[in-house]
């Protein structure tokens, strides 16, 4: 058993107990609400925190401005059994050395894919830095089919995290990814060529699935580009705690998909409220071993309950989801982690 998941059993036994709810709050330093958010979802993804522990560094030029170094860490600092927050300012400053900078609002899920892509770059142990890109990895194929001759062109390609565009009114995840997956007409000034004729032609351009991750990161787009200033979208979008890609979106997978087990359960919800402009984020995260809720807001953490998560669907009096954490697996298969390592 790794001393991470030793430590998962420690710190969750009192999950029910306000005086000490099981997760280590981060304090808000330079409007640092969106790193701290994040944190929170990479410190209940156990997968990640057990392949850093693995990682012993040794070609690290510049401990302060390593990513993964710092990470690594942090995480561990949040995993201790102390009720006071854990200090983020080393891995802050990191980031600040890496361009991502104190003191500015930034969007959680370019945070999120530049903190995964420090890890693929500064890792001296490529094998490992390998594993946890994979944790996200959405392999995809982009087929583009001419409408003249029906011959396909594909495009292998792979996402960290899956952009899903939401309606001004009602949405839902299912409609969210069936128009994520739905087949493009493009034409006129949209043509594209086909080597085929030997010319730009009328086509269908479609994304099919290759392969899903173990960790599914989804990123509910809330913003819009609207001349020349951003506004932020907080309609309502309804997500399920667990679900079945393969059942949800049939339509999305290439015929050379193999994978058999395409369950996914929420455990982690990433949230904004406020505008465009400004704003704060916060976090709820499921803990696997007590099957139960947690609202992480900086240095608050508190035990919570699905109902609350579902308030994050949408609205203009709280805060609205925008990027969700599922795991592969149901929830009977996760609640507690696996301890034969």
């Amino acid at each position: 058993m790794s001393s991470f998941r030793r430590l998962l059993l420690v710190f969750s036994s009192k999950c029910g107990d306000h005086s000490h709810v099981g997760m280590r709050g981060l304090p808000n330093e330079h409007l640092s609400c969106c790193a701290n958010t994040l944190l929170q979802t990479l410190s209940a993804t156990w997968e990640l925190a057990d392949l850093l522990e693995k990682w012993e560094p040794a070609g690290v030029q510049s401990e302060g401005g390593n990513v993964p170094l710092q990470l690594k860490r942090l995480l561990a600092s949040m995993r201790s059994d102390d009720p006071q927050p854990a200090s983020n300012r080393d891995f802050l400053r990191c980031l600040h050395r890496n361009r991502i900078q104190l003191s500015v609002q930034h969007d959680a899920d370019e945070v999120f894919l530049s903190i995964l892509n420090f890890m693929q770059q500064q890792m001296d142990n490529k094998a490992l830095a390998d594993e946890i890109q994979n944790l996200y990895r959405i392999s995809v194929e982009t087929q583009l089919q001419c409408l003249y001759c029906t011959s396909i062109q594909t495009h292998g390609s792979f996402l960290l995290s899956l952009p899903l565009h939401i309606k001004e009114d009602h949405n839902s995840l299912e409609g969210c990814m069936k128009s994520f997956f739905e087949q493009q007409e493009l034409k006129d000034m949209n043509s594209c060529y086909c080597t085929k004729c030997e010319c730009k032609t009328p086509s269908k351009q479609g994304v099919k699935l290759l392969s899903l991750p173990p960790i599914l990161s989804i990123q509910l787009k809330r913003y819009r580009n609207m001349r020349g200033s951003t506004r932020k979208l907080d309609c309502k979008v309804t997500f399920p705690e667990s679900f079945n890609f393969s059942e949800m979106v049939p339509e999305a997978f290439s015929a050379g998909f193999a994978q058999d087990d395409c369950r996914y359960t929420l455990y982690a919800v990433v949230v904004h409220a406020g505008y465009a402009a400004f704003g704060h984020y916060t976090a709820y995260v499921h803990n696997a071993v007590k099957n139960c809720w947690y609202y992480a807001d900086d240095c608050s953490v508190q035990p919570t309950s699905w109902e609350k998560v579902r308030k994050t669907y949408g609205g203009r009096d709280g805060g609205t989801a925008y990027m969700l954490m599922y795991r592969r697996g149901s929830r009977e298969d996760r609640q507690q982690p696996d301890f034969s390592g």
